[in-house]
């Protein structure tokens, strides 16, 4: 699992899936989750996240209370998203 941290603060964001994360902006594919600092960060991060193999879903956690806050399914056109 990577970490993003910001001044030594805990992730308090998860962006999570059931299958392997895969983000243009990031360097190198990662697991099934990152824990990141900021709620905006973490929506705009999984915004633009796919899962590998497409179909899955990419959800936004709030890792202290387990609450969802975002949630999106990639629409499985590989051809076009690679």
């Amino acid at each position: 699992m990577r970490q993003i941290k910001h001044h030594h603060n805990r992730g308090e964001f998860r962006i999570e899936s059931n299958r392997t994360l895969r983000n243009p902006h990031w360097a190198m594919a990662t697991g099934k989750e990152m824990l990141v600092h900021d709620r905006s960060l973490a929506v705009a991060m999984a915004a633009k996240t796919r899962t590998v193999p497409c179909g899955g879903e990419v959800r936004v956690v709030h890792a202290p209370t387990g609450e969802v806050i975002f949630r999106k399914d990639n629409d499985c056109d590989c051809a076009r998203h690679g």
